[in-house]
């Protein structure tokens, strides 16, 4: 009886063992359990890490279809988008969508573009200075032209044509200077003016008037202000001129000649920055000059 009550503590304490003290080869069934489960987790888990690696390759999740829900339950990821992290757990860079940033040149660029552009604004100013230059030169006397340089007219031919229309004497001045300019216009507060400009030789300039109006309303409508102040009287030509000088300091002789046949004298008036020499010069010639024929016309 105590052998029974020994062998049945034994079984009790352990299924494994024979009545007789052996090894019962009969097997615990919560062993078995415990067993499988560890089994099942395991292999779990290796179906979660092959799910994991085939996303991030691109693959479709397996049993998940079109990324429906994992019929396991492992709840590994199925999402495609490219903003998932890699298996490493490294973000992946998310894609620049839009234009490209403003980013400021560089000196040596920004240096470069404005070299260029202070030369194209440069070169034509330059360009014009050594224009200007070549056709003028310095003089302290006043300024001078290049003799040769500028337009050309034919001063008697033109004075002949404005004499056919004239009521007064039109003079012709030989005097071997380049006639540059010639016009004919009515004068502020009455009277007709016909003018001719001249280069002289030293690259100065004188404009000979000849007019019927007053010496106030001439002297008023060829400074282009109010009369300007009387200086004196310069003797020329065996004439007396009436010297006015502007307020930019350029002086304005002004004579009369009588007209024949006529109570109303011809006024000449010299001005410009030629000297003194040079407009004596002017003032004999205009005086020698016979007039041609005059039209009688209207003013």
């Amino acid at each position: 009886m105590p052998r029974v009550t020994a062998a049945t503590g034994l079984r009790a304490a352990g299924p494994g063992l024979r009545d007789d003290g052996g090894v019962s080869s009969e097997s615990d069934p919560r062993a078995s359990t415990e067993s499988g489960d560890t089994s099942a987790s395991v292999g779990a888990e290796e179906t979660s890490a092959s799910d994991r690696s085939a996303v991030a390759a691109g693959d479709p999740a397996p049993g998940g279809g079109d990324g429906g829900p994992d019929p396991a339950g492992s709840g590994a990821a199925t999402s495609t988008d490219a903003d998932a992290a890699p298996t490493g757990g490294t973000p992946r860079p998310r894609p620049r969508i839009g234009p490209r940033p403003m980013q400021k040149p560089g000196r040596t660029e920004t240096r470069m573009k404005d070299m260029l552009g202070a030369l194209l604004i440069l070169i034509p100013i330059a360009l014009l200075l050594v224009g200007v230059t070549r056709s003028c030169t310095f003089a302290p006397a006043g300024p001078t032209i290049d003799p040769n340089a500028g337009p050309t007219v034919d001063a008697p031919a033109r004075l002949g044509e404005y004499a056919k229309i004239s009521t007064f004497p039109l003079r012709v001045p030989a005097v071997g200077w380049r006639a540059n300019s010639t016009d004919r216009g009515e004068v502020v507060g009455g009277g007709t003016a016909v003018r001719v400009g001249f280069v002289t030789g030293e690259g100065r300039y004188l404009r000979l008037v000849q007019s019927d109006a007053t010496e106030e309303n001439l002297l008023r409508t060829e400074a282009g202000t109010d009369v300007p102040t009387g200086e004196g009287v310069t003797p020329a030509a065996g004439l007396n001129w009436v010297t006015y000088r502007s307020g930019s300091g350029e002086p304005f002789r002004v004579t009369a000649v009588p007209t024949p046949g006529s109570p109303t004298p011809t006024r000449l008036l010299i001005t410009g920055s030629g000297n003194d020499d040079e407009f004596r010069t002017l003032a004999e010639a205009t005086i020698r000059a016979r007039p041609p024929p005059t039209g009688g016309g209207t003013n």
